[in-house]
């Protein structure tokens, strides 16, 4: 029996796309550079000179630099004087499409493009694994792109270390602050979901435990061990519990940065009505996903309850893991869609903040007024993490649910095509590997080879028998809600902000 099989087959030619690949394309930068979005410029100290009256240096150049606005590090080691200038002072500023040599200096470039671009290879290799176990279901082989999957979600750690920057700068008091209140609410909200009987929210952490408690004793058991379990409950829901409150200070801050892109982006589009839905709509999906793990509102309704004029509920339970499972990945392909809108509405905030600072009294220095509106730009893929990042662990930790709890996403075709009973009695199940005995004249070598697979066969056949798929639907089914809850809860959190505490 292949522990590997085709996943590895999968697995080794997608290795080989990326080094082929990757040099010449790039979702990353195509979303950048390649969807229209613009930037502004900011003006030279030239134009701010004529603008407000300042008599030009002596010996300076009367061109515009342009490279230098582009931030080209050769021009910026001309350093010019500083002089002040009218906040009311009446600047056009200029728009230029962004290039690909825009942004590869622009902070966390590398770093977004390497999680986008994985991600994305991360999907082709499970799409693929995915059509492969449909034509081929053979539970016995290990299923790679799972690992795949599980370091798009070790990627999106990205947010941690954004998160870090926080803690680390003196000027972020306020921020830091925010970090720490957040993650201690998300601690207090995640112990209240934590005691929520299974019966209202279904996340079937408790069913994973029980799962997960016989199966290590039965283990343990087995290797001449006894106990009665390895850890107690209430430790457990701790332990994750903690886990969730520092993940939902990690979202904290690019929930807020999403909603003041959703309000900017609402204000950008009220003569086109359908743009306006669609971004209505990805907002409040996450809303929408989480109601579907409150049983009495959706599976109950759906799956249990007979309606007046109906032999049979609307649904049948695979149809409706299928319609979950297909709503999560809906939603991100939404926000992936509408993402250029979004970052064309954070790159417009320069603009704005010119239009704000022409209402002020007093004075600026050019150098400020120019970092006003360069640093929008600066930062732009870190608010490119920030957006990509939760919608990929929520999307990943779905598709690890899906697999690894062994649902399908054909759920209405086996509601519409049964299986046929008699078929289902003859089909082969697997059997166990019969032990491969070495021949008397095999090589010393070739018998320890042998030994060494049957033992690390025998190794993942007891570490499936612990992790169940009950303990995989607790796990990655509770991950996959709390990443939805706080996705929204954070985006929430700030469309409140945005309404009650700002000016605009």
């Amino acid at each position: 029996m292949a522990l590997l099989g085709a996943q590895l087959v999968i697995t080794l030619i997608m290795v080989s796309v990326i080094q082929k690949l990757s040099p010449h394309f790039s979702l990353a930068r195509w979303i950048l550079c390649s969807t229209g979005l613009t930037r502004y410029l900011h003006p030279t100290d030239d134009e701010l000179r004529k603008l407000s009256g300042v008599p030009r240096e002596k010996g300076g150049k009367g061109k515009r630099d342009k490279n230098h606005r582009n931030g080209d590090a050769g021009h910026q080691q001309e350093k010019s004087s500083t002089f002040h200038v009218p906040r009311s002072l009446d600047v056009q500023l200029e728009t230029v499409v962004i290039s690909p040599y825009d942004v590869v200096h622009l902070r966390y470039y590398t770093e977004y493009q390497w999680m986008v671009d994985f991600s994305l290879y991360a999907a082709i290799v499970y799409v693929c694994s995915e059509a492969y176990h449909f034509f081929f279901p053979l539970k016995e082989e290990f299923n790679l792109s799972m690992l795949w999957c599980l370091l798009v979600v070790f990627f999106a750690k990205l947010l941690a270390s954004l998160t870090v920057q926080y803690f680390q700068s003196e000027e972020s008091i306020g921020e830091r602050s925010t970090c720490i209140v957040t993650g201690l609410v998300y601690l207090l909200i995640a112990m209240i979901v934590l005691i929520v009987p299974e019966t209202t929210l279904e996340v079937g952490l408790d069913r994973a435990y029980r799962s997960f408690n016989e199966s290590a004793s039965e283990f343990l058991e087995g290797q001449g061990l006894s106990s009665s379990g390895p850890a107690s409950k209430i430790v457990v829901k701790f332990f994750i519990a903690v886990s969730c409150g520092i993940l939902g200070a990690l979202f904290t801050f690019p929930g807020l940065r999403m909603a003041r892109m959703h309000w900017d982006s609402l204000k950008f589009c009220q003569d086109r009505a359908f743009l306006k839905f669609l971004l209505n709509l990805s907002f409040a999906m996450p809303f929408l996903l989480i109601l579907l793990w409150i049983k009495p509102l959706t599976r109950d309704y759906l799956t249990v309850r007979v309606f007046k004029g109906m032999a049979t509920p609307i649904l049948s339970e695979e149809a409706f893991e299928t319609i979950r499972l297909g709503a999560v990945v809906f939603a991100v392909l939404l926000r992936f869609l509408l993402m250029p809108v979004y970052l064309q509405a954070y790159l417009n905030l320069a603009y704005h903040r010119i239009e704000e600072q022409k209402k002020e009294a007093g004075r600026i220095t050019n150098v400020d007024m120019q970092k006003k509106i360069s640093s929008i730009f600066y930062y732009l893929c870190v608010v490119t993490l920030q957006y990509v990042a939760p919608i990929l662990m929520c999307l990943y930790f779905a598709l690890m649910y899906k697999t690894l709890g062994e649902y399908t996403w054909t759920g209405f075709l086996t509601e519409a095509f049964p299986v046929d009973e008699c078929s289902a009695e003859i089909a082969p199940t697997a059997a166990p590997p019969a032990a491969m005995e070495p021949s008397p004249d095999a090589d010393t070598d070739d018998a320890n080879i042998l030994s060494t697979a049957q033992t690390i066969q025998l190794s993942l056949q007891s570490l499936k028998a612990v992790f169940t798929k009950d303990v995989y639907r607790g796990l990655f089914g509770f991950a996959t809600w709390w990443s939805c809850f706080i996705w929204f809860a954070a985006t929430s959190l700030g469309m409140v902000y945005q309404t009650y505490f700002t000016k605009s």
